[in-house]
C-alpha cells in the first residue's frame, strides 16, 4: 500500500524541490573527495599515521556503500521525506562531531556516522525526485541530479583547498552545517511525504547486505595497498562472497524481501546496472589517475589540479541544466543514448590519456568529451535502472543505483591504480627499482635526469591505466546499450491511460488531480 502525501507539489514548485534535493546531494558527494587535500594537516594536528589517514578517508565510503541498499528500503517503508529529514539531522550532527575531533579514532567514527547520513540522503533525494516528477520531466530532473553528483566529485579538492587556504581543517566539516540547516527548513516546507508499505522490514536481509557490501568495498579499497593475496584482503573477499551469497539466498525465500532478486531476470535492469558499474569504474578511476598526473608530473598544487579538472564536471552540469542532455536522450532513445554517451566518455579518456604533459588544450578537449559523454549516459542509465523497478520501490532503485556507483568507483580506483603501480614499477630505471611510489622514486633519484625518467615512467603508467579504463567504458557502453535495447524489443508498449502518481497527485503530463480524502 502506498500512502498519500502530506502535501502535493504544484507544477511551479517541483523545480524548487529539485534544487533542495540537489543541494543536499552536493554536500554528500563533496564529502567523498573534499578531505583528500587535508591529509598533511590531519597528519600534523592529530598525530595520525598513514593507516589512520586511510581509515579517515575510507570510513565514509565504506559505511555508505554498505548501507545504501538498506537505506533505500527504509526510505520507501518509513517515508521518503521523513528519512530525508533524519538523514539531514544525522549528517549535521556527524559534521559537528568531525569538526570537534581531537583524535584520529574520533574522526574515523564521525566519518562513519557521516556515511550513515549520506546513505539516507542519497537514496531519499533520488526517491523524492522520482515521486515528484512524471515521465515527461523525469529524464531532465534525473540528469540534473546526476550532474550534481559529477560536480560534487570534481569540486571536492578545489573547494577543500580553498577552505584550507584560509582556515584550519575543521572548516571542511563546519561548512556543512549552514547547508544542512537551510535544507531542513526547505524540506519541511516544500517536500511532500510518500511511502510504500509492503510487509515487515527485512532485518536479516538488511544485516547481510550491509555487512556483505561493506566488506566487499573494504577488500576493493585495501587490495592495492596490502596486496590482493594478503590475509586481510583475501579474508574480506571470501567473507563478502559468502555474505552476499547468503543475502541472495535469503531474499529468494523470504516472503517480504528487501531486494526482489527477480529484477535480475530483467535484461533492461541487468544492462542498466552494468552501465552504472562501468561508467563509474572508468570515470572515477581515470579522474583518480589524472589528479595524480597533474600533481606529480605537472607539479600543480591540489587545488589547481582540481580546478583544471573542473571542465569535466561543469560540462555535465551545463548540458543537463540547459536540457541538452535530456533532448538527446529523448531523440536517441535510452539504449542508444547509453552507448553513445559511454563511447564519447571513452574517447575523452583516450584524448586525456595521450595529451602532452606540458600543455593544457588537448587535455581540455579530453575533459570536455568526458563531460559530454557522462552528461548523456549517466541520466539515461539511471532512468533505465529506475524504470525497471516499480515506482513504489523508488528508494530501493536509488539504493541499487548508489550501491553500484560506489562499487564501480571503488573498483575503478583500485584496479586502475593497480595497473598504474604495476606499469610504473616496471618502467622505472634499474637504479630506482623497488621504489613503491612516485614520491619515493623522486627522493631516491640522484640527478635531474633520473627525476625526469621517473616523471616519464609515471606519465606512461597513467596513459596505460586510462587506456584500460577507456576500453572498459567502451565495452560496457556497448553491452549495456545492447541489453537495454533487446529488453525493450521484448517488452510490449504499455496501453491505456497514463498512470497517476499516487504519492504526489500529479499525472505524468503535469496536471494535478484531486486526492480522495483519507489517502
Amino acid at each position: 500500500m502506498t500512502a498519500g502525501p502530506t502535501g502535493t507539489v504544484p507544477v511551479r514548485s517541483r523545480w524548487f524541490v529539485l534544487a533542495v534535493l540537489c543541494l543536499v546531494q552536493l554536500v554528500v558527494v563533496l564529502d567523498n573527495t573534499i578531505l583528500t587535500v587535508a591529509v598533511p594537516s590531519l597528519t600534523r594536528d592529530l598525530g595520525a599515521t598513514t593507516a589512520d589517514i586511510q581509515w579517515v578517508i575510507n570510513a565514509y565510503a565504506l559505511v555508505m556503500a554498505g548501507l545504501l541498499l538498506t537505506a533505500g528500503s527504509v526510505v520507501d517503508r518509513y517515508g521518503r521525506r521523513r528519512m530525508l529529514l533524519v538523514g539531514l539531522v544525522v549528517f549535521g550532527l556527524a559534521s559537528a562531531a568531525a569538526a570537534a575531533s581531537q583524535t584520529s579514532a574520533h574522526l574515523v567514527a564521525a566519518r562513519g556516522l557521516l556515511g550513515l547520513g549520506g546513505a539516507l540522503l542519497t537514496t531519499a533525494t533520488l526517491a523524492v525526485a522520482m515521486q515528484v516528477f512524471g515521465p515527461a520531466e523525469r529524464p531532465r530532473a534525473i540528469g540534473i541530479w546526476a550532474a550534481v553528483n559529477a560536480l560534487g566529485f570534481a569540486a571536492g579538492p578545489p573547494v577543500g583547498g580553498l577552505l584550507l587556504a584560509h582556515y584550519r581543517w575543521p572548516a571542511i566539516f563546519l561548512v556543512n552545517l549552514p547547508v544542512v540547516a537551510i535544507c531542513l527548513v526547505a524540506a519541511l516546507v516544500l517536500v511532500p511525504e510518500s511511502r510504500h508499505r509492503a510487509g515487515r522490514l527485512d532485518l536479516v536481509g538488511a544485516l547481510l547486505s550491509t555487512v556483505g557490501l561493506g566488506t566487499a568495498v573494504f577488500a576493493i579499497i585495501q587490495g592495492p595497498e596490502q596486496g590482493w593475496t594478503s590475509r586481510p584482503v583475501l579474508g574480506a573477499s571470501v567473507g563478502a562472497a559468502v555474505l552476499i551469497a547468503a543475502f541472495v539466498a535469503w531474499e529468494r525465500h523470504t516472503p517480504a524481501p528487501m531486494l526482489d532478486v527477480h529484477f535480475f531476470r530483467n535484461r533492461r535492469f541487468v544492462g542498466a546496472i552494468s552501465g552504472v558499474v562501468l561508467i563509474t569504474f572508468g570515470s572515477a578511476g581515470a579522474l583518480f589517475l589524472l589528479a595524480q598526473q597533474l600533481q606529480f608530473v605537472r607539479e600543480y598544487p591540489a587545488w589547481e589540479a582540481g580546478a583544471r579538472m573542473a571542465p569535466f564536471a561543469l560540462t555535465v552540469v551545463l548540458l543537463n541544466v540547459c536540457g541538452v542532455a535530456a533532448l538527446l536522450i529523448r531523440r536517441l532513445g535510452i539504449p542508444l543514448a547509453i552507448a553513445a554517451g559511454m563511447t564519447t566518455l571513452a574517447a575523452g579518456l583516450v584524448v586525456a590519456a595521450y595529451a602532452p604533459p606540458d600543455g593544457y588544450p588537448v587535455l581540455l578537449v579530453g575533459l570536455l568529451l568526458m563531460g559530454a559523454g557522462c552528461a548523456v549516459a549517466n541520466p539515461a542509465i539511471v532512468e533505465a535502472v529506475l524504470s525497471s523497478i516499480p515506482p513504489e520501490r523508488a528508494g530501493t532503485g536509488a539504493g541499487i543505483d548508489g550501491t553500484m556507483s560506489e562499487v564501480g568507483g571503488s573498483l575503478g580506483v583500485a584496479v586502475l591504480g593497480a595497473v598504474l603501480n604495476a606499469r610504473f614499477t616496471a618502467a622505472l630505471p634499474v637504479a630506482l627499482a623497488g621504489a613503491g611510489s612516485f614520491p619515493a622514486a623522486v627522493a631516491a633519484a640522484g640527478t635531474a635526469a633520473e627525476r625526469d625518467e621517473v616523471a616519464s615512467a609515471f606519465n606512461d603508467a597513467v596513459v596505460v591505466g586510462q587506456t584500460v579504463g577507456a576500453v572498459a567504458v567502451l565495452v560496457g557502453g556497448c553491452l549495456a546499450g545492447l541489453l537495454v535495447h533487446r529488453a525493450g524489443r521484448r517488452t510490449p508498449a504499455p496501453s491505456g491511460p497514463e498512470p497517476v502518481l499516487p504519492e504526489t497527485g500529479v499525472r505524468p503530463d503535469g496536471v494535478r488531480r484531486a486526492v480522495p480524502a483519507g489517502r
